[in-house]
């Protein structure tokens, strides 16, 4: 369907895996002006890019960001949440009227566990709402936040995860929370990044220095990103 379509291309974009990197000079030539350019860098110079700044949470509440709203297909009946679990879905759930699914199996990375009820997982912000608000997001309009809330542009911002896991999370950035499963650390630090560079978002001095940490151990991670329109 289109929503796999797409959410595929955008997966493709957005793979943390080792590759040649093109030179900045090269990607800009071949950008048209007011497109947004394509970045590839690796992990450790993609967290150097992250602007320092304390946080701040005065007035957030979670309506703040509209979520779920109707995704990338108005039509097909399918909100956000469900959308993202049909494209991230290992196994193709049976899909009825209204779009309610049955059947079928994801596997969440965090902490590799198969799932086959949609009922049991978490669509998870990867850079949390109120995290997102205390690093920029408290500035935008809200429209902007509703479309962060909603992001589908980019496979890395949503991820269909065990509801355990996402609650473990809650708000927390990766000085105090990482997903329990190790082999899974430089996939979400580097997610983690992709999405606060493709938002414009900041972190704070203590974010900075666990992302540091981690891109060190992370040496082969390559961090790709669209900026958001």
């Amino acid at each position: 369907m289109i929503t796999n379509l797409l959410r595929g291309a955008a997966a493709f974009c957005l793979a943390l895996t080792p590759l040649a990197l093109p030179s900045p000079t090269a990607a800009a030539t071949t950008a048209a002006v007011g497109v947004p350019v394509p970045a590839v860098l690796p992990l450790e110079d993609a967290v150097g890019q992250l602007p320092v700044a304390e946080e701040d949470r005065t007035g957030y509440t979670r309506d703040s960001f509209r979520h779920w709203n109707t995704g990338l297909d108005a039509a097909d009946g399918c909100n956000t949440r469900n959308e993202v679990l049909l494209a991230e879905a290992v196994q193709e759930p049976a899909v009825a009227a209204g779009c309610k699914l049955s059947g079928g199996k994801w596997v969440s990375y965090y902490d590799n566990v198969e799932v086959v009820e949609a009922g049991k997982l978490d669509i998870d912000h990867m850079v949390p709402l109120a995290e997102a608000w205390d690093s920029g997001a408290n500035t935008w309009t809200s429209t902007r936040r509703e479309a962060y809330a909603n992001d589908q542009g980019a496979a890395a911002s949503l991820v269909a995860v065990t509801a355990r896991t996402n609650r473990s999370k809650a708000d927390q950035d990766p000085a105090t929370w990482m997903p329990p499963l190790p082999e899974a650390h430089c996939r979400y630090i580097g997610e983690w990044t992709a999405t606060k560079l493709r938002w414009g978002l900041t972190v704070d001095q203590t974010e900075a220095e666990a992302l540091k940490v981690y891109a060190e151990a992370c040496e082969t991670t390559v961090v790709h990103y669209n900026p958001a329109p």
